[in-house]
């Protein structure tokens, strides 16, 4: 356990750093992925179903080889994997940023999603260099990184699009950043997960000893699959959990279609009923929406949680969601940003309080060895969430977006709002809104 014990004393914030790029790298592309599909594609292009291809080609991918990386990092130790995902991520990112076809985006987007499945390996990390009761604290690292990464990537990623255009300096005028107006972001993203390499090379021990290892001779990608699928079915058979499953299911197939949709309907000009956003303006938004959610996980969900409980806010969660979700295309261009940031706020507010809420009574309704399978197959269903949620996003807002009456882009947005209340319903009918709540009763829960 030497090994295991020298890399607990330095690693915690190279790994936490790690997390960081990889989130910055998620969300940095987020401002200007619509942008993008408009700028490589024709005039008559489907640009809701190629920005829906895009996300969802990156969702699969991490599906795919999440469990793949992780088996993988079970045989050869955590440094190696997380590391090829630090390098791939700085090729990849480039050849994102110099696509001429969207076929190439696509590409790339499907490459990014096979390295940046490496979550649960960094999650893996470190529980292998924690005791039994630091692993929750030190799990939460990893949440400031995702809250962190996803304001700091979103803004970056705005302010750093187009350079060619800015006012300020024409030292990116007939260049390169000409013709391919989000290089540059892409290539800020490269430079911080190759950093984050170097950082890994100099200050990153193995965490999992070789006698801690998998002896398993073959490393069988169909049999991970097979096996989770496997899992899946087993625990959405589990009274108590199968209702949080479904119920959290529900919340990101709404959540990611918005993913799809939000900056279609804030980029389209006010004559057709958007609000003329910038990238720019765009990763303010998205900024503001990764700082409340900061702000709601890192400081509000545990005096919360302690008054309401968990079963409650998530609850509250999936009704703010709703109502924030249903309302974005309602913001008018007269009240614009006042609008957009207080429906920001909600959806915001929503996710914060749903998403730990959900993950602590899917722990807390789990034996003690069943865990981490517990954990795994909640984020393989997110992922599949993610991957149904882009899709019918792109597919509903092509078809409604240019039509007149009942079905219109608000469609998309009634849609985001329906499955939060979906949601709502399977968890408070389904069985786990009067499950035991540790958080109030001050006890742990007994299986």
């Amino acid at each position: 356990m030497t090994e295991a014990k020298v890399a607990g004393q330095g690693s915690l914030l190279i790994i936490t750093i790690v997390v960081l790029v990889d989130m910055i790298g998620f969300g940095i592309i987020i401002p200007f992925l619509t942008f993008m599909v408009a700028h490589l594609s024709g005039p008559d292009a489907e640009i809701g179903f190629w920005v829906a291809t895009l996300m969802s080609g990156y969702a699969a991918a991490v599906f795919l080889f999440s469990s793949f990386w992780g088996s993988l990092s079970d045989k050869y130790g955590r440094r190696p994997i997380l590391m090829i995902g630090l390098l791939g991520n700085t090729g990849t990112f480039i050849l994102f940023g110099l696509s001429t076809t969207l076929w190439m985006a696509f590409v790339a987007r499907v490459l990014s999603g096979i390295f940046n499945a490496n979550i649960p390996v960094a999650r893996a990390y470190i529980s292998d260099v924690s005791k039994p009761h630091e692993v929750a604290k030190r799990q939460g690292l990893l949440g400031v990184a995702f809250g962190v990464g996803f304001t700091i990537g979103p803004a970056l990623g705005g302010w750093l699009s187009r350079p060619a255009d800015w006012n300020w300096t024409s030292i990116f005028q007939d260049t390169i950043f000409d013709s391919n107006p989000y290089l540059l972001p892409c290539i800020a993203s490269s430079l911080l997960s190759g950093v984050a390499f170097l950082l890994s090379i100099w200050w990153l021990p193995e965490s999992l000893p070789a006698e801690s290892r998998s002896k398993t001779k073959n490393t069988n990608p169909l049999g991970e699959l097979k096996r989770k699928f496997k899992d899946i079915f087993a625990l959405l058979s589990r009274p108590i959990l199968s209702p949080l499953m479904w119920s959290a299911m529900a919340f990101w197939v709404g959540y990611t279609i918005m993913h799809v949709s939000f900056i279609l309907f804030t980029m389209m000009s006010p004559q057709q009923g958007g609000l003329g956003f910038s990238e720019s303006d765009n990763g303010l938004v998205f900024g503001f929406i990764g700082l409340s959610g900061l702000l709601v996980q890192g400081v509000l969900i545990g005096p919360l949680t302690t008054r309401f409980g968990s079963s409650r806010l998530m609850a509250f969660g999936l009704v703010s969601a709703a109502i924030g979700l249903t309302l974005t295309p309602y913001v008018d261009i007269s009240f614009a940003w006042f609008g957009i940031l207080l429906v920001s706020f909600m959806i915001a507010l929503g996710n914060g309080l749903f998403t730990p809420s959900n993950l602590a009574m899917l722990s807390n309704h789990s034996g003690f060895s069943e865990k981490g399978l517990v954990m795994g197959v909640a984020e393989s269903l997110r992922s599949l969430s993610t991957l149904v949620g882009v899709l019918i996003g792109g597919l509903i807002w092509d078809l409604t977006n240019t039509e007149q009456g009942f079905f219109t882009y608000h469609t998309v947005f009634w849609l985001c709002g329906i499955f939060s209340i979906i949601g709502l319903f399977i968890h408070v009918f389904g069985g786990a809104w009067n499950a035991d709540d540790p958080a109030l009763e001050g006890v742990g829960i007994d299986e």
